[in-house]
């Protein structure tokens, strides 16, 4: 605390007199002194850690001591230095790893790729709708079968038809006729013929067409057994079966039963049970019809037995006999087998299976046939024969 301040102070003393003053008149003057001690006031003064003033405070004498405004905090003393990274425990440097490289960048996801288009469907076999057809029979004159050439011989003879129908599958006719039209458009109209044997001649037709349906244009069960007694059930039966065996190895197209036109009025069930209605019509078993009226004969027919059933009608036999005895006012004969044809042909635009591409030698006649059974062949003998 500082020292107190002393003050000297000065009293004059006068004497009473005149009350006028005058320059020279004399006074006496006594000096008198008084010490007084004072206690100043104090002053504390608030420095920060650098020794700078950063506030102050007075304190009256003789007054409580007056709480200090408080000074700003000073501010905290930066933390102390981080040991290097690279000391252990112990303060020693420790190795450093080596400095991995930088990951290498996700790859780029590979493009999806482009689904592979699904492969097309085996063609069907197409059914109706072709324009002309010729059956055909691989049996030599005495009943034996004939060879892969002598069927490659024969269809060496045949063109100008869309479809061959066969009947069966024996004598391995189903691949020999495959191969005797390959290369070509022909189709097939191929035929189950036995009742008893529907899956064995159904695996026979899938092993020979090995894969490739688009050759058959459709697939028959039986010809003329209702029209010869069979009963119409037991064919209904065997419709259904052969559909599943063939479907069952790939094929899709229309499974029928043949049957002459009146087992087809009489029977409309088999025609429905098919997937199209199949007959073989003859203007010449009629015996009232001549050759150049077959084509009316045979489009009465189909016309009739459409309306019945409310099915494409497709020919699976028609023609006229070369040879063999008179029926009525049928007459078989070279010149009215060419007007039967003409006829036929002029009365339809498709689904007509002419009977046939040559002579059958290997069949019977008889009276019950007016001995014509052989001689339907539209170019006579087979070149094979």
């Amino acid at each position: 605390m500082p020292p107190s301040a002393q003050f000297a102070h000065e009293t004059l003393t006068t004497y009473p007199g005149s009350h006028h003053q005058h320059p020279k008149r004399m006074q006496k003057v006594q000096t008198k002194i008084d010490y007084v001690t004072v206690s100043a006031d104090d002053v504390i003064v608030y420095v920060d850690h650098q020794g700078k003033p950063v506030s102050t405070t007075t304190i009256h004498k003789g007054l409580s001591t007056p709480t200090p405004h408080p000074a700003p905090p000073s501010p905290p003393p930066p933390p102390p230095p981080a040991p290097p990274a690279n000391l252990n425990q112990g303060g020693q440097p420790q190795p450093q790893p080596h400095p991995q490289p930088p990951p290498a960048p996700a790859p780029k996801p590979e493009p999806a790729p482009a689904p592979k288009p699904e492969p097309a469907p085996a063609p069907v076999s197409s059914g109706p709708g072709f324009k002309s057809g010729v059956s055909y029979s691989p049996y030599n004159g005495d009943n034996t079968c004939k060879t892969t050439q002598q069927v490659a011989t024969d269809f060496s003879k045949i063109s100008g038809y869309e479809v061959i129908r066969l009947y069966g599958t024996d004598c391995n006719q189903v691949s020999n006729v495959l191969a005797a039209t390959k290369g070509s458009n022909v189709k097939l109209f191929l035929g189950i013929f036995d009742l008893a044997q529907v899956q064995k001649e159904a695996d026979t037709i899938s092993s020979a067409v090995n894969g490739d349906w688009s050759r058959v244009n459709a697939i028959s069960v039986g010809n003329e057994l209702v029209n010869k007694g069979t009963d119409p059930g037991k064919v209904i039966g065997a419709i259904g079966q052969a559909r599943g065996a063939l479907k069952g190895r790939g094929y899709n197209g229309p499974v029928v039963t043949v049957d002459t036109m009146m087992a087809m009025v009489n029977h409309p069930e088999i025609c429905k049970a098919s997937d199209f209605c199949a007959i073989n019509c003859h203007a010449f078993f009629d015996g009232k019809t001549p050759a150049e009226k077959s084509g009316e004969f045979v489009k009465g027919w189909v016309d009739k037995i459409g309306k019945a059933t409310g099915k494409t009608v497709v020919v699976t036999e028609t023609g006229w006999p070369t040879q063999g005895d008179t029926n009525g006012i049928a007459v078989p004969s070279q010149e009215n087998h060419k007007a039967a044809m003409k006829s036929i042909q002029g009365a339809f635009g498709n689904n007509v299976i002419f009977y046939s591409a040559y002579n059958d030698m290997w069949k019977k006649d008889g009276q019950g046939t007016f001995n014509a059974e052989r001689y339907w062949g539209i170019m006579g003998n087979a070149p094979s024969s």
